[in-house]
C-alpha cells in the first residue's frame, strides 16, 4: 500500500474497517400500510370511502370502524353483497365492497342501526 491510502474492501474479505452487521432474518416490513387506524372510534363513528390505488384502477368502498367482531363483520358483509349483488371481502377489520354504492351502503347501514358517514370526495 502506498502513503495515505488505506484498503477498504477486498474481494476475499468483503467491506474491511466497520464491523458487518448481521443478515436480517424473519419478515420484511409491508410497504403497504394497512387500513388507517382510528383512535377514538366512539367518536369517529362508521365511515364509507371510496379507493381505487393499487386496484388495477378498479374501485371498492371500504367501510370502517363498525363497532362488531370479526364474525359479526363477516355476516354484515354477507347481507350487504347479497343486497348488492357485488363481491367483498373483510380485512383488517373494515369491510371492502366492489364497485362504488357508498349512496346505497349509507342507506344500507342506516337500516341496520349504524349511523355511517361518507368520507373523502
Amino acid at each position: 500500500m502506498s502513503q495515505g491510502k488505506r484498503l477498504v474492501y477486498s474481494t476475499e474479505d468483503g467491506q474491511l474497517g466497520k464491523a458487518m452487521s448481521p443478515p436480517r432474518t424473519g419478515k420484511k416490513k409491508s410497504s403497504k400500510s394497512a387500513a388507517p387506524s382510528i383512535k377514538h372510534p366512539n367518536k369517529q363513528g362508521v365511515r364509507i370511502r371510496r379507493e381505487s390505488k393499487g386496484r388495477g384502477g378498479k374501485s371498492v368502498c371500504v367501510i370502517d370502524g363498525l363497532p362488531l367482531d370479526n364474525e359479526g363483520l363477516k355476516t354484515l358483509q354477507k347481507k350487504l353483497k347479497s343486497q348488492l349483488g357485488t363481491g367483498g371481502s373483510v380485512k383488517d377489520g373494515c369491510i371492502e365492497i366492489q364497485g362504488d354504492h357508498r349512496e346505497k351502503l349509507l342507506q344500507m347501514l342506516d337500516k341496520e342501526g349504524f349511523k355511517a358517514k361518507i368520507s373523502g370526495g
